[in-house]
């Protein structure tokens, strides 16, 4: 074992134990330099039933990036061990969740089993395709922000096609496919979905994988669908199963149809539209007004979301009306923007819960196999027009302290926009490269370089700033750019200093700004709110000024 204290390569030091295994152990580490927390795990190549360490399939695990996967940064030979540096993830297993909370929520579970098989759905697409092979409470973590991650692929393998059995038979017990302890059947994506319906059982119900049965016998409250699904998830063939986690996650997006309750409905539904279009069809003229009707139908349900939207009683109710409009027709921009402005920002704030819930409409697959989002960047204008609404959203009124960063991705699109106005182009462009310095500024890679230097920072900042920006753009963008440097020189001027920034150099940009201040905004009126603004950038300035002369020292005046 690592002792604790001790360095390894000169840049991970062993702080203590967070894991042990039969086979590993995994410590947490800090790169020291960098100020990184790591998760390095030990693994020891003998005297443990036969396991053998495949070099070769931990260089391909460096290869994977995905939002739901640890990144593997090193792999360090040792004596009789192999050390594996990777992303440590802060939240707890689902395996400790389950022991000290019992059965989860049925919508908590499915939440997390949608982006187990995203993750699961990247693996199998790899080329050649990577079979987990051990999936279970144990190895998935549950962040602090919702998200699930998958860790331990001490039991993964690369598909061969063409092989007849899995080189080592690995697996958890319980768990583990009928297949991986057969020496005539290679595991391959089917493998992976037996192992996650045998998990779902377990967070639904608490019972033992062992105890393997319809879940609704132990929970009946339980949804029949997500019974059926987890029925056929588990199933000893694999011809039985679902055939990809594509197949399982469209089925996971519709659970609810499978339920006997549903279908009651349907069939009321459907007897109600056969009678409508019986009567549609004795007036119709020819077989084209089928077409005409379809798309009023779908234009009116569309509209009718939208005025629902808007004369809705409740909160929730009115966010579920946009979503229903979106999902009817995702093409279209009036919904998503009339979610963001009317659902979100009527307070004026857009909050982290709210967030969550637009993302979670934008990648919604609805009952199509492509996200909501990428049918709407189809809509280019219309996407367009909703990046640059929602970058606005979030620089300016996200309560999360990471809203520039957030901004930054639709900030980009709004920038290379052919469709949006020019001012709004260039309004963009000025914001984007904010919210990427608060993406990237201070950020190192693994050998703790930085990405970008606050000398470069610096002189993007000045050049963002230079010139009559109320003239160029507007009131309201010149304030946030002026703010955005002062601000930067108050509390980054160690940093510019060290990187070469001269004394002459900030003074000059502070008292350009002041020259600004009370030039470009002699026409900004008491209403339209820019006087207190302008009030209190003018009291940052002489704020910006004494660190400046404090940081070099008051013997330097400065003319």
């Amino acid at each position: 074992m690592l002792e604790i204290g001790s360095v390894i390569e000169g840049k991970y030091k062993i702080l203590n134990v967070i894991g042990e295994g039969g086979m590993s152990t995994v410590y947490l580490a800090l790169n020291e330099r960098a100020n990184k927390p790591w998760a390095v795990k030990e693994v020891r190549e003998k005297g443990h039933d036969g396991f053998q360490v495949d070099k070769k399939e931990i260089q391909m695990m460096k290869k994977l990036r995905h939002p739901h996967l640890p990144s593997i940064t090193d792999v360090i030979e040792g004596d009789g061990t192999l050390l594996i540096v990777m992303d440590y993830i802060e939240g707890r297993s689902l395996e400790d969740i389950l022991a000290e909370y019992g059965r989860q929520p049925q919508e908590t579970v499915i939440g997390w089993a949608k982006q187990l098989c995203e993750v699961l759905s990247y693996l199998h697409s790899r080329k050649p395709a990577v079979i987990y092979r051990d999936m279970k409470p144990a190895n998935v973590m549950l962040k602090p922000d919702g998200n699930v991650v998958l860790i331990d692929f001490g039991a993964a393998r690369e598909y061969c096609p063409g092989s007849h059995g899995d080189t080592v038979s690995l697996g958890t017990r319980g768990y583990a496919a009928p297949e991986q302890y057969t020496e005539t059947e290679q595991s391959d994506a089917r493998t992976d979905i037996y192992g996650l319906g045998v998990m779902l059982f377990q967070l639904l119900t608490g019972e033992s994988p062992y105890r393997l049965r319809p879940i609704r016998e132990y929970v009946p409250e339980l949804s029949a669908g997500l019974e059926a699904i987890i029925q056929r998830c588990t199933k000893p063939r694999k011809e039985e199963r679902y055939q990809s986690c594509e197949e399982l996650l469209y089925a996971l997006e519709h659970y609810w149809e499978m339920d006997s309750r549903y279908w009651v409905i349907q069939k009321k539904k459907l007897i109600c539209f056969l009678l409508s279009v019986c009567l549609t069809a004795a007036s119709a003229m020819g077989a084209g007004i089928f077409t005409v009707l379809e798309s009023h139908a779908r234009g009116s349900s569309y509209e009718a979301f939208l005025l629902a939207a808007q004369n809705s009683a409740s909160k929730e109710e009115e966010l579920e009306n946009y979503r229903k409009a979106i999902n009817l027709n995702p093409v279209k921009e009036t919904a998503y923007l009339s979610l963001l402005k009317d659902g979100f920002l009527d307070d004026g704030i857009l909050t982290a819960e709210e967030s969550e819930i637009m993302r979670g409409i934008l990648i919604s697959y609805g009952d199509r196999k492509q996200t909501n989002e990428q049918i709407f960047r189809e809509n280019r204008k219309g996407y367009d027009t909703f990046s640059y609404e929602a970058g606005i959203a979030y620089f300016y009124k996200f309560e999360e302290e990471s809203n520039k960063k957030n901004a930054r991705g639709y900030f980009k699109t709004a920038s290379e926009s052919r469709n949006l106005e020019q001012n709004q182009v260039e309004r963009a462009k000025r914001l984007y490269k904010i919210s990427d310095y608060y993406a990237r500024i201070g950020i190192v890679d693994e050998a703790g370089d930085a990405s970008i230097t606050y000398r470069e920072y610096w002189e993007d900042l000045m050049s963002l700033s230079a010139g009559n920006l109320v003239a160029m753009d507007n009131e309201r963008t010149a304030l946030v750019m002026y703010e955005e440097l002062i601000s930067q020189i108050i509390s980054r001027t160690p940093e510019f200093i060290d990187s070469g920034v001269e004394r002459k150099e900030m003074l000059e940009q502070l008292e350009s700004i002041e020259g600004h201040l009370k030039s470009d905004f002699s026409k900004v009126s008491e209403n339209g709110g820019g006087e207190k603004e302008i009030s209190g950038l003018q009291e940052d300035i002489e704020t910006a000024k004494r660190m400046v002369r404090s940081a070099y020292g008051q013997e330097e005046e400065y003319d």
